[in-house]
């Protein structure tokens, strides 16, 4: 393995066991982890509970009803359903892996034990570009919302999209604890709204406004539940995943929190909890108050259903002002995991190492403004946020097929692993999670082939980057990288 010196100081000898797969025989000088170190201890249960919603809650504000378009009431419902169930699946298996794992890789490293080199990078490289095009479009969507609201005289353009990456790159460089402890609270404030709204929608619920799309005829299985027929089932589920896109990200906080083993997999299966009951409520109240076809091609289908005469009340003013809370809180989290993605694949050699540098307050600076600067020339040279997101789901229904397989590729091939933590159902549950995600995947090309390719693009240059250069430059001593190898110590021996 070839890495460059990090200093002067000698170099240490190899940990026992084989050499990762493709790798050469040299190791970074003693200073090159301490450089790449995040602090840790600073997230309990709660704040990372927090963190996994705050990914997710803008979801919940907006974009979930354009599944409506697709499917009706009745497919989005089913979609939206059958995606809690692949995420519930999908996070219990993590919930498991985590506390195998606890380190700043996340998927990347489960994926890279059971998967090797390859399977770490594809999935890896996944997750990446699920969290560096979701900021952009969700900084699209806040310069919509401050344009629409009136604050201070602006509109949607690149001063409001610049002064979203500045200003919160900047607290995510002041300190991690500082980070979730703002994202926590504007968390609380977008949850609470939600609450408050769906008390308001329900007092003027009424069921028969839920199947209003018109019924296409020539649809197979079409019904006034399911006015697209059953393909429109299909169809909705990139928008049902945005009820929770985001929430597999908590593993991501492992290095910064206490107790990992114990307090990530507790973190990840109540944030799907509030999760589930929030986009229940969302959904429900929204359509039974106005009607699915009112707001389903709604830019902020919230505010519309508490307006059916199209005037505003104060109640939809307090939404609207709730709503930009979402958008900042999940906006704020996702810049979060992105960098620790980016940090966790270049301290171990994948992507370049200087992007894994951080600062003497611990902070991966380069991990956050360089994603940072890629998605803000995104946000202001397209403005399409829908697009990006859509980019961003396929990523991501890639991430979740692996990351479920490596469950299932660990416990079949290593069953006396300690397990802290241990995912009910077994490979059972993972391999639900696995189903509905390929099914998830290739529902993206109903919804937009154009985003599909584009993400097939990135992902074939980075595949590139990984097969002619970074996969013979990895570094040994990265802790996911340690624990792969570890495994293969192990298997050797126990061949002889």
């Amino acid at each position: 393995m070839t890495v460059e010196s990090s200093g002067s100081s000698p170099a240490e000898p190899r940990p026992a066991g084989p050499p990762p797969e493709g790798a050469r025989p040299a190791e970074p000088s003693d200073d090159y982890l301490e450089r790449r170190t995040l602090r840790r201890g600073n997230a309990g249960w709660v704040l990372l509970t927090g963190l996994g919603v705050a990914y997710v809650v803008s979801g919940d504000y907006s974009g979930w009803n354009s599944g409506l378009a697709e499917g009706g009431f009745g497919g989005l419902g089913i979609a939206m359903v059958l995606m809690g169930v692949m995420y519930a699946c999908m996070v219990f298996s993590l919930a498991e892996l985590s506390s195998v794992l606890p380190t700043a890789g996340g998927g990347y490293g489960f994926a890279r034990r059971a998967l090797g080199p390859w399977g770490g990078f594809l999935t890896g490289t996944a997750i990446l570009i699920e969290y560096v095009l979701a900021p952009a479009a969700i900084a699209i969507f806040i310069g919509d919302y401050v344009e629409s609201l009136g604050l201070f005289g602006l509109t949607s353009g690149w001063p409001v999209c610049l002064a979203c990456f500045v200003i919160f790159i900047g607290i995510h460089l002041w300190g991690v604890g500082e980070a979730l402890r703002f994202s926590f609270v504007v968390t609380g404030i977008a949850v609470v709204a939600l609450l408050v709204f769906a008390v308001g929608a329900f007092m003027d619920f009424d069921a028969s406004r839920l199947n209003d799309i018109a019924v296409d005829a020539d649809a197979f299985g079409s019904n006034s539940w399911l006015p697209l027929g059953l393909l429109g089932i299909w169809a909705a589920f990139p928008f049902g995943m945005w009820f929770f896109l985001g929430v597999e990200g908590v593993p991501l906080a492992a290095e910064e929190t206490k107790d990992p083993a114990r307090t990530l997999p507790r973190a990840i299966r109540w944030s799907l909890c509030v999760l589930a009951i929030l986009a229940l409520l969302t959904f429900f109240a929204s359509a039974g108050a106005r009607g699915s076809a009112a707001i389903q091609s709604a830019g902020n289908p919230l505010v519309e259903a508490l307006q059916p005469d199209g005037k505003a009340t104060g109640l939809s003013r307090v939404i609207n002002y709730a709503g930009l809370a979402g958008l900042v809180a999940s906006f704020f989290s996702l810049i979060y995991a992105g960098s620790r993605q980016l940090f966790a694949l270049s301290r171990a050699g994948y992507l370049p190492r200087f992007l894994s540098l951080t600062s003497s307050r611990k902070a991966p600076y380069l991990g956050l403004v360089v994603p940072g600067a890629i998605g803000f020339s995104l946000a202001a040279a397209t403005g399409d946020g829908a697009r990006m997101l859509n980019v961003a789901v396929f990523g991501a229904t890639i991430s979740y097929a692996l990351m479920s397989l490596s469950h299932i590729v660990l416990r079949r091939r290593e069953p006396d692993l300690e397990r802290p933590y241990r995912t009910p159902g077994g490979v059972l549950t993972s391999s639900v999670a696995l189903v509905l995600a390929c099914a998830a995947l290739v529902a993206t090309f109903l919804v937009d082939v154009t985003a599909a390719f584009i993400a097939l693009a990135v992902y074939g240059v980075a595949i590139a980057y990984f097969g002619l250069y970074s996969r013979k430059h990895l570094v040994a001593r990265a802790p996911e990288e340690e624990f792969a190898a570890l495994a293969a110590a192990e298997a050797e021996l126990a061949r002889d």
